[in-house]
């Protein structure tokens, strides 16, 4: 089951809700009882897995090279804002 934002548009409640595809959407705000409880548009959480992906490529970083005596390999770029590891709240 998903994850939803919503957020109350009166008085800025927010809450993280698991819900069905199939449940109907909530309105009412649990905290000011208005109808203005709203689903916000949120990024999605996934995770990409299989050989030849981070976890296997760029997870040990020098570790490897620093006991061979050759100097370790720049660090890979920062993932783009899409990862969700790019420190801003999505």
């Amino acid at each position: 089951m998903p994850i939803y934002d919503f957020q109350c548009n009166e008085c800025g409640h927010r809450a993280d809700v698991l819900r069905k595809i199939s449940d109907a959407s909530i309105t009412t705000c649990p905290v000011c009882k208005k109808e203005s409880f709203a689903k916000q548009v949120s990024a999605v959480g996934f995770q990409l897995k299989g050989s030849g992906w981070y976890a296997t490529d760029f997870k040990g970083g020098a570790s490897s090279t620093a006991a061979s005596g050759t100097p370790a390999a720049e660090p890979a770029a920062a993932p783009a804002c899409g990862s969700g590891n790019c420190g801003h709240s999505h």
